[in-house]
């Protein structure tokens, strides 16, 4: 059996710098195992792809402009403030949740919290694999389920939350739902049952998102009330 062969390798000039020794072996060095497949060249493929999309979109742009106006209001007068005053619709959202809960709640906490937990949920080794959730030990889980919702709901009951109640009983419902078609045929109401806790837990805080948007864009009038897009008075 042929051993190992090591090699060493010494600084050009000892007296200026401390001598290092490298060890370099069969078992130790970096090897590249696997076809790369067919590779192109970001330009001129690319590159070439992307000024043309770039172009496209500019010409739709000004086609838009010279052919609909703006939605722009008179100027801003500081001593007259509009009813209702709206945030950029990406920050409606957080104007909805101030609706139902204190400002240091809504504004402070909840956006902290869901920071913290999109920065600390990957470092935790849960579910790699990607299982189902009812997977393993379904009844423990169905019932942690149950109580985890139950709760969430009564929660949101007590603030009259009801823009964050209905995305949440829907998920809610379908999450349950899969429970109960995880040994049926294949097809897309048997697939819910497959999804894991994570992509569960993702489409409910998307459904909420979206809704909270939603009403907070079209259905919020003076006063933050209730209206409807087609009608122009409270109700």
């Amino acid at each position: 059996m042929e051993k190992n062969k090591s090699e060493t390798g010494f600084s050009s000039d000892a007296k200026k710098e401390p001598r290092r020794v490298v060890f370099v072996t069969k078992k130790t060095s970096a090897k590249v195992v696997g076809d790369p497949g067919p590779q192109l060249m970001t330009y001129p493929h690319l590159l070439i792809r992307e000024a043309i999309a770039f172009q496209v979109l500019v010409i739709a742009m000004v086609l838009v402009a010279l052919f609909w106006d703006a939605p722009l209001e008179q100027l801003a007068n500081p001593l007259l403030t509009p009813n209702p005053a709206k945030a950029p619709w990406y920050f409606l959202g957080l104007q909805e949740l101030l609706h139902f809960f204190p400002p240091f709640v809504a504004g402070i906490l909840i956006p902290t919290l869901v920071v913290i937990a999109l920065v600390v949920i990957p470092y935790f080794n849960v579910n790699i694999e990607g299982e189902p959730i009812w997977a393993r030990r379904p009844s423990q889980n169905l019932s942690i389920v149950l109580v985890t919702v139950f709760i969430l709901l009564a929660f949101l009951a007590v603030f009259h939350a009801w823009t964050i109640f209905v995305p949440t009983a829907v998920v809610a419902a379908l999450l349950l739902f899969s429970y109960t078609v995880r040994h049926g045929r294949e097809g897309w109401l048997n697939a819910l049952a497959t999804k894991p806790l994570s992509w569960w837990v993702m489409t409910w805080f998307i459904a909420v998102a979206i809704c909270l948007t939603v009403v907070g864009t079209f259905f919020r009038g003076p006063g933050w009330s209730w209206v409807w897009p087609w009608r122009t008075h409270a109700g």
